[in-house]
């Protein structure tokens, strides 16, 4: 659903300077100097492409761990559509096999061995959420399990001799569990080979990931190097906050946005975000241009009401996956549900055949993505069963009663 105004045939047609400035807008290294190297080398790398006539090839990779992506994926997924709009080669790639591994980079703990047959199952669904975002005629997606399960022990050995075990450990995450003397499984420690062999095998010009992710970028650039290939560049985006505006994004963590949620519930959730983090949001989800987010600050800090702004936020998120005429009505339902508490036209019906358990009816109808999500709502009196609050997760809901989650959502049960 997202389309942009910029296109181009072939990566010389707009300048340099706009495509760095782009595609380096909200990029965090949490290093100053590697940040200018790599400005300066995607320059580089850009004026040698249009010397040579040629689009660079980009990719992002993503393990899918869950079935359904929320907005914390999407920051580098804009950043790949972008590149797209500039006339390069954009790989979307599925981490098939480095999900079977599990990535230390976001974990205190350490991360379990994932499950072939669910792989295969989130997979299924990955490359079609995404095309929400990408151009899909534009969009070559690979799985990296097409040539990391065909590396040979000898080839695992020749690779890990490229790094130390100093190299790993002085990483934040698993220095602190070494220290405190917590369990480093050896795969772990084999993860950042097989997301550098993905450079390797794809040949690289640029590799987009999470700041936490450096490391494992890194590592590619290192592979690169030893296979006689130019070491990529690396542009790393920071980890979306969530909803809760404390932790990141976590659909596990109740707050989060899914892209393929309803319109009303992506305005609503939407709204419902800190206004300390509305900016972030601005700059990493959005393609609002720099001179109006600078306008929208100036405002924020001055002491304007954040609500107009925080609007315009998420009428853009609804748009960019349903369409204007999607957000306008989004809209429309939030003023009427949230700001005047009317209850919407339109209910959704449940149909049930008996007394049902509350959390997992809020489940089953989609209005919570686990109990234990349906247990915080309820907990934090976000849930109401014909105007009154609910107590108990446990407690049994009847045919014919209104129940109210959250701000947005709206059940009958029949």
């Amino acid at each position: 659903m997202v389309t942009k105004g910029k296109s181009a045939e072939s990566p010389g047609i707009e300048s340099i300077d706009i495509q760095v400035s782009t595609y380096m807008r909200g990029a965090e290294f949490g290093d100053a100097q590697i940040k200018e190297m790599m400005t300066r080398e995607l320059r580089q790398r850009l004026t040698e492409a249009q010397a040579e006539g040629r689009p660079l090839r980009v990719y992002c990779g993503y393990d899918v761990t869950a079935p359904d992506l929320h907005l914390g994926h999407t920051i580098t997924m804009h950043k790949l559509r972008q590149f797209q709009d500039f006339g390069h080669d954009v790989t979307f790639l599925i981490g098939t096999f480095t999900t079977l591994i599990g990535d230390p980079s976001d974990r205190d703990e350490a991360r379990a061995m994932a499950l072939v047959e669910q792989v295969k199952k989130n997979a299924e669904t990955y490359a079609e959420q995404a095309f929400k975002i990408l151009d899909r005629k534009k969009t070559s997606v690979r799985y990296n399990y097409d040539w990391l399960s065909k590396l040979t022990f000898a080839d695992v050995i020749s690779m890990a001799s490229y790094f130390t075990v100093q190299q790993f450990l002085v990483r934040d995450r698993l220095r602190n569990r070494y220290e405190k003397n917590d369990p480093i499984w050896l795969r772990e420690l084999l993860y950042p080979l097989a997301q550098g062999y993905d450079a390797v095998s794809l040949k690289t010009d640029v590799q987009i990931g999470a700041t936490e992710q450096l490391f494992n970028l890194m590592a590619g650039r290192r592979l690169q190097e030893a296979f006689g290939q130019k070491p990529q560049v690396c542009i790393t985006f920071p980890v979306l906050v969530g909803t809760d505006g404390v932790e990141r994004m976590s659909k596990s963590r109740g707050n989060y946005i899914g892209i393929a949620e309803p319109p009303e519930d992506i305005y609503g959730k939407t709204m419902s975000i800190p206004d300390g983090i509305v900016m972030q949001y601005f700059e990493l989800l959005t393609d609002v241009p720099d001179k109006e987010l600078q306008e929208f600050k100036r405002q924020l800090e001055s002491g304007a009401n954040p609500m107009t702004i925080k609007k315009r936020l998420a009428r853009e998120l609804v748009a960019q996956y349903y369409g204007a005429k999607e957000a306008q009505q989004a809209e429309e339902h939030f003023e009427k549900t949230v700001q005047k508490k009317e209850i919407p036209d339109e209910i959704q019906e449940y149909k049930i055949s008996g007394a049902v358990v509350l959390s997992r009816l809020l489940l089953d109808a989609g209005l919570a993505a686990s109990r234990s999500e349906a247990g915080r709502l309820i907990q934090q009196g976000a849930v109401t069963i014909d105007g009154n609050k609910a107590t108990d997760m446990n407690q049994t809901v009847n045919k014919g009663v209104t129940i109210k989650c959250g701000k947005r959502r709206y059940l009958k049960t029949t």
